[in-house]
């Protein structure tokens, strides 16, 4: 495997990667929260939450086959050169099984908590089913040639294109009610920064080593950091912009309305004592 030419550019690698990872790993967590707050799970979208549950698998069977497997890593040079680096880091790895550990929680708040009129859509099941219907025929057809390197380049495809749908839900229901009521914004602005620490991952590994193979060589990792900049950066314009939340009026307690409008010093107390006097009759009328 090809070294780094530059040890502080493997260091900011690194750097980058692992915030990413955190990024988008910490990213589930604000939703999950909302959810037990509220005890409901009403204005999240349940066809985004099943659509990237899809995803992460897919991811996650790229990243590790290609992270673990030799066979695989093989293959990858071959088609490639053996002067890359292999595109995928630990960090990428550990990211995905978090994910779907995350996204499983989620599924299971929907199953326990309030969800109003909302449900799967037969639109989402049908495609899941399909998508895993279609990974099932290639693996299949992988076996007899051993094309693993092929085979898991499907499933990055698939969780690109799982990607590229997957918010599509979610910005649709925001626009229906005009609102962003139980989406939490905190899931999406740290979901936007995992895009742009991964994005910059990338782009500094390319730097050092005077290519760009990494990019097209795993353009999987490259669409999933655009496309989530780009839907985030629509979802936080919802919420800030065309939807923002309303901020309620605060009940003053009952001492508070008692109080007067006007506050009353003890010059004023002294005027109004004089002009009670002046209005008294005298004594023995």
């Amino acid at each position: 495997m090809v070294s780094w030419n530059s040890f502080p550019l493997e260091v900011i690698y690194q750097v980058l990667g692992w915030l990413a990872f955190l990024s988008w790993s910490v990213a589930g967590y604000p939703q999950i929260i909302l959810n037990f707050r509220r005890k409901s799970v009403v204005g999240l979208s349940l066809d985004f939450e099943i659509l990237n549950f899809t995803k992460h698998w897919s991811y996650l069977i790229y990243n590790a086959s290609l992270f673990f497997s030799p066979a695989i890593q093989k293959q990858y040079f071959e088609k490639y050169g053996y002067d890359q680096m292999i595109p995928v880091a630990a960090n990428d790895v550990a990211f995905s099984t978090h994910g779907v550990i995350v996204n499983l929680i989620i599924l299971f708040q929907i199953a326990m908590f309030e969800r109003g009129s909302q449900k799967f859509s037969n639109y989402a099941i049908a495609l899941v089913v399909v998508v895993w219907l279609f990974g099932a025929v290639c693996c299949f057809i992988a076996l007899p040639t051993q094309s693993w390197l092929w085979l898991i380049s499907i499933f990055n495809s698939i969780q690109v294109v799982m990607t590229l749908i997957k918010y599509f839900p979610q910005t649709f229901m925001n626009f229906l009610r005009k609102s962003t009521d139980g989406f939490s914004i905190g899931s999406v602005l740290l979901d936007f920064s995992g895009g742009v620490f991964n994005y910059s991952q990338m782009a500094v590994q390319s730097i050092d080593q005077g290519s760009w193979v990494n990019f097209y060589g795993n353009i999987g990792k490259v669409l999933i950091s655009l496309v989530t900049i780009i839907y985030d950066s629509i979802l936080m314009c919802q919420h800030y912009v065309l939807y923002p939340v309303k901020k309620e009026l605060t009940l003053k307690s009952p001492e508070e309305i008692s109080q007067p409008l006007i506050y009353s010093s003890s010059i004023d107390e002294q005027i109004t004592d004089s002009v009670k006097s002046s209005h008294q009759f005298p004594a023995g009328v």
